[in-house]
């Protein structure tokens, strides 16, 4: 048999790479089973974290092997449509470009799932902390080159980052922050600064006070 002429085999489905979707998949899962008591905070926190370490599929889905695999599909867990779109990754991604200007996003903006930013010698400004969280993880992800871009947030929302810069400077703080809400929503930044300035804080003495409510109201509605 001549094994030159036949394809290789294709990868099994757990070995497949995961993609955006299947990120936000797992991560609606994770904040489903946070609001409904299956996981303690610590527990969602854990599992967020290796959310985005992990490469396959299949180490997605062990994160929520002990869960019940339909909560995100749920309507009205979070937000008016149930969740995160299983559409292409790109369908729902809000876009803030500034080529040699400014750009800024503050007040009472609603951000979606995704947001990409992109500073090529200009500056952006990414306020949420008057923002309306519909959904119970944030994904903002940063190109900057010649650039700076600047997060802030809530004291009681959920921070991480996940990025680097070459000869630029990529800052996530206040990542542990002991006063953080359990059904507080999730930001997650993912970041890539070239000559350029990435930054992500908490804004002190800035709270959304009604957190916990209003996620378990969503949930229950």
């Amino acid at each position: 048999m001549d094994l030159d002429k036949h394809p290789a085999a294709s990868a099994a489905p757990a070995q497949i790479r995961a993609s955006d979707a299947d990120r936000d998949r797992i991560a609606q899962i994770l904040g489903d089973a946070l609001a409904e008591g299956r996981l303690t905070a610590e527990e969602h926190s854990e599992r967020l974290d290796v959310l985005y370490a992990v490469k396959t599929v299949g180490e997605l889905d062990a994160l929520v092997r002990d869960l019940p695999a339909g909560a995100a599909g749920r309507p009205g867990a979070y937000g008016p449509a149930g969740g995160l779109p299983a559409g292409p990754p790109g369908d729902d991604t809000e876009n803030v470009i500034a080529v040699c200007s400014g750009q800024a996003r503050r007040g009472r903006w609603r951000p979606g799932p995704r947001t990409r930013a992109v500073a090529v010698m200009g500056d952006i400004t990414l306020d949420l902390t008057e923002a309306v969280f519909e959904q119970q993880l944030t994904e903002i992800n940063v190109t900057c080159i010649l650039g700076s871009a600047e997060i802030l947030v809530p004291e009681n929302v959920t921070l991480r980052g996940f990025g680097n810069g070459v000869l630029g400077n990529f800052d996530i703080r206040g990542e542990s922050r002991g006063e953080t809400d359990p059904q507080a929503p999730v930001v997650v930044v993912r970041g890539f600064a070239l000559l350029g300035s990435i930054e992500a804080r908490p804004k002190p003495g800035a709270r959304l006070v009604d957190l916990a409510h209003r996620m378990r109201q969503r949930h229950q509605d």
